[in-house]
């Protein structure tokens, strides 16, 4: 059984770790996030400076480390946001709904140590379910004024569900994998309703090259959430699952929700 979550965490990596400076995990008390200099384009500049008043919680992934976000946190520093990395609770193998009240105890110390009203949000993968949660079963909403997803199975994945035709049971017994399986009682729930409840700004970004979601239109959420695929902006761009944490162009779309600019994605960004 261990070597078969093990296997399965494997499968569902989003958190290789990485070659990055350092990292900041989920604490008790977070730590102070670094503000640089803002580099922004005279077009964006203000909106970027305005939004990086904020703070951005960047949330990981399932078997996520803090690590492995630390070059997204860099490039958001390096813009002038102030930011803090939220680790999964037991690397988001367990409980979703579990997790999301951890969560939301991690962005009541944010709010509290910054002294903002609200906080972004930067989720990847399962980090965007979290997050979907808290927003929207555990009243969080008013604390996020935006929320952007990078390759969240919003409705499930086929990958999770294809596991039990491979021999390896119901997601190997790995509760967060069950509950991604398209048409889990998890996200009936969560689904049920609204998508983007609250006045906060959604947006999700997704990739057709994403290994793990699919179909990845399953990333998208509706009532009007912006949904950006990234090769509809551009065609020849090859991002995958994790690639959306560490893309350039990817990044392009995520400062520029954060600032609330229109959708323009960098093509050409490294």
């Amino acid at each position: 059984m261990l070597l078969r979550k093990t296997a399965l965490a494997l499968a569902l990596a989003v958190g290789a770790v990485l070659a990055a400076p350092s990292a900041a995990t989920a604490t008790a008390a977070p730590p102070p996030a670094s503000a640089a200099v803002p580099e922004a384009t005279a077009t964006d500049a203000a909106a970027v400076s305005a939004a990086a008043a904020r703070p951005v919680i960047v949330v990981g992934g399932l078997s996520g480390v803090a690590v492995a976000y630390e070059p997204l946190a860099a490039r958001l520093r390096a813009d002038g946001f102030r930011v803090y990395i939220y680790q999964l609770p037991g690397l988001g193998l367990g409980d979703i709904p579990t997790s999301a009240r951890a969560f939301a105890g991690y962005v009541a110390q944010v709010r509290a140590a910054t002294g903002a009203a609200t906080v972004d949000l930067v989720a990847h993968s399962e980090g965007g379910l979290v997050s979907r949660y808290y927003l929207k079963r555990l009243g969080g909403a008013p604390a996020v004024a935006r929320y952007v997803s990078l390759g969240t199975p919003q409705y499930g994945t086929y990958v999770a569900n294809i596991l039990q035709f491979l021999g390896l049971g119901s997601c190997a017994g790995v509760v967060a994998c069950q509950q991604m399986t398209i048409g889990s009682a998890f996200l009936a729930d969560l689904n049920d309703g609204d998508d983007t409840p609250g006045s906060v700004r959604y947006t999700t970004v997704r990739t057709v090259q994403d290994e793990l979601v699919r179909p990845t239109q399953n990333a998208t959420l509706a009532d009007g959430a912006t949904n950006v695929l990234i090769q509809s902006y551009c065609p020849l761009r090859v991002v995958g699952h994790l690639g959306l944490v560490l893309d350039g162009t990817t990044y392009t779309v995520i400062r520029g929700a954060l600032a609330d600019a229109p959708v323009r994605p960098n093509c050409l960004a490294l």
